[in-house]
């Protein structure tokens, strides 16, 4: 029989215990290390099925996991060019959209905690020199395949 029971709900994620006391005080430790991503997925998650509901589908987010461990993975730290890029496709994969802003980019470092851009339309001309990424009028700007070829995707 159970000794004590315990729910939590942060935003899209939820954890429901029940056992004994000892048993799930280890338990909520390893959840409220985890916190963070584990909240992060429930709004990707969220955030799929909302572009769902309007016909937008999204590529490969199950591999990408946090932006913060994608940043990482792409060692994007010391290139801010290399970081807009990586973010920019990070956003394309995980919203579904296809086309982005120099805004929406600077707003995801900045809501996954990471360090911003000196200059984001800087990072984005740079990309658009280098042929990573192509602008589109007033509507935003897509990374191309050389692009994602040059993150090794």
């Amino acid at each position: 029989m159970a000794d004590a029971k315990i729910e939590i709900k942060m935003g899209g994620f939820t954890f429901t215990g029940e056992g004994t006391e000892k048993w799930l005080s280890g338990e909520l430790e390893k959840v409220l290390a985890k916190l963070p991503e584990l909240v992060e997925v429930a709004q990707s998650e969220t955030t799929v099925a909302e572009n769902s509901e309007r016909g937008i589908t999204k590529r490969n987010n199950s591999r990408l996991g946090t932006l913060a461990a994608f940043l990482k993975e792409k060692n994007t730290t010391s290139n801010q060019v290399k970081k807009f890029l990586a973010t920019s496709v990070y956003l394309h994969d995980t919203t579904g959209k296809n086309r982005l802003t120099t805004t929406e980019v600077k707003n995801a470092l900045k809501n996954a905690n990471q360090p911003k851009l000196n200059n984001p339309s800087d990072c984005l001309n740079s990309n658009v020199t280098k042929g990573h990424c192509e602008k589109d009028g007033d509507n935003g700007f897509f990374v191309t395949d050389p692009g994602r070829a040059s993150l090794g995707m």
